[in-house]
């Protein structure tokens, strides 16, 4: 369920001893940001303040991710699982998860398929034209790779016309591919669109 200051009560904190599990995800890519823990008055301050709050078992308090770094979790929602002993927030962070400077406390773990086709097409800007198809695009400059956004989204349109539903996919996938590049090349990315489609969305 969906977490307010009304119905945090049904929580199971006697069999937890007063303490839930967090998994904070991020909002728009999905990916797994940190695993915490949160006592209720962490959930009240989480949903008071819009901003990931936990009980900190070192310091014995609770704490405000990026209360010291200002690298803070912007709640978008606190959810419980099926039992109620374990919980989900959904969160946009504001600059690095972890306090190793890295976006997740779980860097190893593969992101999202499109955040980790994003972020290596984002790698190949600089890269040397003749060691892939993407350096390639990014050297012929932008207009190449928009005129590629182009034709890739009219053969979308044929496979769709004519119902060929593997082509369709082949195409779309080659339609995503060159819009990330159209994207990086832009200097922006695919997190800037979800936000608009998050946007629209409310």
């Amino acid at each position: 369920m969906k977490l307010t200051q009304q119905n945090q009560a049904q929580l199971g904190w006697d069999k937890m001893d007063g303490l839930l599990p967090c998994t904070v995800q991020h909002a728009l890519t999905g990916e797994v940001l940190m695993l915490g823990y949160m006592s209720a008055e962490a959930v009240t301050a989480s949903l008071d303040k819009g901003l990931v709050t936990f009980y900190s078992r070192s310091k014995q308090r609770l704490w405000t991710k990026g209360e010291s770094s200002g690298h803070t979790l912007e709640l978008q929602g606190l959810y419980s699982d099926c039992d109620n002993d374990a919980l989900l927030a959904l969160a946009l962070p504001n600059g690095p998860t972890c306090h190793l400077g890295t976006r997740s406390c779980f860097a190893e773990a593969p992101a999202p398929l499109l955040q980790q086709l994003d972020r290596l097409i984002g790698s190949r800007k600089d890269a040397d034209p003749s060691e892939s198809y993407t350096a390639k695009l990014f050297a012929a400059g932008i207009k190449r790779a928009a005129q590629k956004v182009g034709e890739e989204g009219v053969e979308v349109a044929l496979a769709a016309t004519v119902r060929d539903i593997d082509e369709l996919h082949n195409e779309s996938a080659d339609l995503l591919y060159h819009l990330l590049v159209v994207l990086q090349a832009s200097n922006t990315d695919l997190e800037a669109v979800l936000k608009v489609l998050k946007q629209r969305q409310s």
